[in-house]
């Protein structure tokens, strides 16, 4: 009985370890590849609980989503024989699992095998192009270019290209310094330009307003000279109205004037003969001259 108890354990255990060895499960994430002595089956892409044969199938299990590749860096010659360090990266994705596994085997060799392929796809389509079309004008359409090139070659390897990307294109080293001289010169030349555009422009500037300022002036001064005229013209007019009303008393205020003007008290000094009619008004409040004292008759 106790023989028996074990032999049914014995053969439960076998069950489970096959039922357990016959199933596999598959994530979203994945697809596999059942092998049965080393070929394969038909490819598992829909996720779930899968079986298998125990202990003679195994299970290859690749990744279904978008995986990059990177390429080696490398020198094209562009169409202008202008040389580029160009790096670059790809992306893929398994689209055929059998063919993948046939010619490429497993993820890892995928650089090794497919690799090679987009290098030598870069190399051509780059050298085809100029340096200022890999740089900015045409490099959209030269990367879709590439990615259908390869795509087109590389059935056989049952993946598929979705894209390819340059991560860097740079000029070699020694160009570089020889860019950099060229495009100095070039800002030097702009500046001496904007300069010399600058300094014209000032100058045309400056000339009309020195324009400007002549005529501004002549016409100040003459509106001066015209408003001085009038002005004196009706101050002689005053004068003359005022010396035609009393002309003793214009005489005495113009003869003040005179005094204010001619002494001055910074230490004055004249000269005068004695019968100068200048100090006239200190000699007779009423200015008149006086009379020169009649000689003797002769005996």
């Amino acid at each position: 009985m106790r023989s028996f108890f074990a032999f049914i354990l014995a053969v439960l255990a076998i069950g489970a370890v096959a039922l357990y060895s016959s199933a596999f499960i598959v994530h979203q994430n994945e697809q596999a590849l059942v092998l049965r002595f080393g070929e394969p089956l038909p490819a598992v892409t829909t996720p779930g609980l899968k079986w298998k044969m125990p202990f003679i199938d195994t299970v290859e299990k690749f990744d279904k989503r978008i995986l990059d590749l990177d390429t080696t860096e490398q020198e094209v010659t562009a169409s202008d024989q202008q040389r580029l360090i160009v790096d670059a990266y790809a992306r893929y994705r398994i689209t055929n699992l059998l063919k993948f596994y046939q010619n490429v085997r497993d993820e890892e060799r995928v650089r090794e095998v497919v690799g090679p392929l987009i290098e030598s796809e870069i190399r051509r389509v780059l050298g085809s192009a100029t340096l200022q079309d890999v740089v900015k004008d045409k490099r959209e359409s030269l990367m879709k270019q590439i990615a259908a090139q390869v795509n087109s070659e590389g059935r056989d390897y049952g993946l598929e290209v979705v894209d390819v990307r340059i991560k860097r294109a740079d000029l070699p080293q020694e160009n570089l310094v020889k860019v950099y001289d060229r495009m100095r010169a070039d800002r030097i030349r702009e500046a001496t330009e904007l300069r010399a555009q600058g300094d014209a422009e000032k100058n045309r500037i400056q000339a009309n307003a020195d324009k400007d300022v002549t005529i501004i002036k002549a016409t100040a001064t003459q509106k001066s000279d015209e408003i001085r005229g009038d002005g004196e013209a009706e101050r002689s007019r005053i004068f003359a109205d005022a010396f035609g009303q009393d002309p003793d008393f214009f005489r005495f205020y113009r003869s003040m004037q005179a005094y204010t003007t001619a002494l001055k008290p910074e230490d004055t000094r004249m000269l005068l003969s004695p019968d100068s009619q200048f100090f006239r008004y200190f000699e007779d409040p009423t200015g008149k001259a006086p009379t020169a004292a009649q000689p003797a008759a002769p005996q």
